[in-house]
């Protein structure tokens, strides 16, 4: 399993979701420009001691990172605006899930939306007066639903 954060711009949302990464056994892709350092010693502190054990992955811009997604394995892109919730994706079907999330401010850029409609996928939110999840919880809630879907079918 593969989680890209695409821009992101909080660290600490950045080190707990390498947390959660390593404890699903994922590899953590990050597309520059970030909005921190990652020699920041608060992203350490935010993956705790297991930030050094995380398996990640920096990638200099998006282009450089989709030339190697055909490898990696099938997308998911998560969006407030798609249609599809997150239940109803088989992201425990494909081979290798790859969860793509964009940067807290401003989410996935448009141009991906119009590439990708049809892989976009949202986080079920009940009340009206919520817009979105925090970055690391929907990181956390989208690794564990694929971990979920392969259990189901006898993989996990």
């Amino acid at each position: 399993m593969h989680v890209v954060l695409v821009h992101p711009d909080i660290h600490w949302n950045t080190g707990n979701a390498g947390r959660t990464c390593l404890a699903a056994g994922a590899t953590l892709h990050l597309i520059e420009p970030l909005g921190f350092s990652l020699d920041d010693r608060q992203v350490k502190r935010a993956g705790l001691d297991y930030w050094e054990h995380v398996d990640l992955r920096v990638w200099p811009n998006w282009e450089a990172f989709e030339a190697q997604l055909p490898a990696l394995g099938e997308p998911f892109f998560f969006s407030t605006k798609a249609t599809r919730l997150l239940w109803d994706a088989p992201l425990g079907t494909a081979q290798e899930a790859v969860l793509i999330f964009g940067r807290e401010t401003g989410g996935l850029p448009p141009e991906l939306h119009e590439q990708y409609r049809d892989r976009f996928v949202a986080m079920p939110i009940l009340s009206s007066r919520v817009r979105s999840l925090n970055l690391s919880n929907s990181v956390a809630v989208a690794v564990y639903e694929v971990l979920r879907q392969q259990r189901a079918k006898g993989e996990g």
